[in-house]
């Protein structure tokens, strides 16, 4: 195992624990034992990954290392979609917000053939403007009581999420899940302006 790679981190206004945010190009040490989603600093090598334990919008371009602590040397520990170690730089952060809600409506627009979508969340999926969300959400629940056929509101909205959750799941085994990860990664490799993986 390497004892340095470069990695993404999301943070919110503070990091999981409370402590601030480190400055940029400041290390962060942790000197406990270190164990994978319990201890560490933890991290992801590609920011898709990194996105599914994002508390909050800031993206983090890091540099994480193996290192001495008071528990004694510790390695880079790493598993699937994150790793943990004692040691961690941010290089680069930025709030990637915007970034994060045009995604998301792209991936809605990918699949908007797939339901009778009202005009004003096509035209609110296509265009981002903050004006036509609150029209859209609107909208879309109506649709989705139209679609229940007067059943009760609860079930209605219920019935729709179900679906809504049904369908996301099934998009996310597929290879959807595999071109919106490649898609996602490239907006944010151009957005920090860093090399692509190999």
């Amino acid at each position: 195992m390497k004892t340095s790679i470069l990695a993404w981190h999301f943070v919110g206004k503070t990091l999981r624990d409370g402590s601030p945010i480190p400055e940029v190009g400041k290390w962060l040490y942790f000197e406990g034992p270190i164990k994978l989603c319990e201890s560490g600093l933890h991290a992801s090598r590609t920011p898709w990954d990194a996105l599914n334990y994002a508390p909050g919008p800031v993206l983090c371009r890091v540099e994480v290392q193996a290192g001495q602590t008071l528990a004694g040397w510790q390695k880079i520990i790493e598993e699937q979609d994150k790793l943990v170690d004692p040691k961690r730089k941010i290089l680069q952060k930025r709030d990637v917000t915007d970034l994060l809600f045009s995604f998301a409506r792209q991936q809605a627009l990918s699949v908007i053939d797939n339901w009778d979508c009202p005009d004003i969340v096509d035209k609110f999926l296509k265009t981002g403007d903050k004006i036509l969300r609150s029209a859209a959400e609107s909208a879309a629940k109506s649709a989705a009581w139209s679609a229940a056929e007067s059943a009760a509101w609860p079930a209605a909205w219920s019935a729709a999420w179900s679906a809504a959750w049904s369908a996301a799941e099934s998009a996310a085994k597929s290879a959807a899940k595999s071109a919106a990860e490649e898609q996602f990664n490239e907006l944010v490799y151009d957005l920090f302006q860093v090399e692509r993986l190999k």
